[in-house]
């Protein structure tokens, strides 16, 4: 992979261990290829974080990668039947190879498969400490996540 793919996967890291949600740390890490800034980056993926609200259901980190295929391919014509499969296309392809690596591309399942409880009755996140990190699967879902677009751009670029 190119090395500029590959310090977009870093940062992508980097951004949720610094605090940002998954969804915003995939989705910041790749939004200036689609000339989006950092902050409006942060402030359209913000609600993607804990499986969509702290809904716990499509992963962040994948949401993250859904919102990319948007910038990638999304079409801007309501009547472009062929842009909208092409974005689905996509899509699939990047969820697809994200389960075949993580075994699901829902965060309940993603977290219960790490033996981290799910708790979906309240919209606090959890504290980011030590433990948090040590128990927690996310940071390597956003590198996954991060990655597999990355090898996408790469094999279409």
């Amino acid at each position: 992979m190119r090395q500029d793919l590959e310090d977009r996967v870093q940062k992508a890291v980097e951004l949720f261990m610094q605090g940002y949600g998954c969804s915003q740390s995939v989705f910041a890490a790749f939004s200036d290829m689609y000339g989006i800034d950092d902050t409006t980056a942060k402030k359209i993926s913000a609600g993607f974080g804990g499986g969509i609200g702290r809904l716990r259901m499509i992963c962040g980190a994948a949401s993250g990668m859904v919102m990319l295929a948007g910038m990638e391919k999304g079409q801007t014509e309501g009547s472009d039947k062929e842009g909208k499969a092409a974005c689905y296309d996509l899509v699939r392809e990047a969820l697809e190879t994200f389960k075949e690596r993580n075994g699901s591309y829902i965060c309940a399942e993603l977290l219960a498969m790490n033996g981290c409880k799910v708790a979906t009755d309240t919209n606090v996140p959890d504290e980011r400490n030590a433990e948090y990190y040590k128990l927690r699967p996310c940071a390597r879902k956003v590198e996954s996540a991060a990655r597999v677009w990355a090898e996408i751009l790469d094999s279409k670029r």
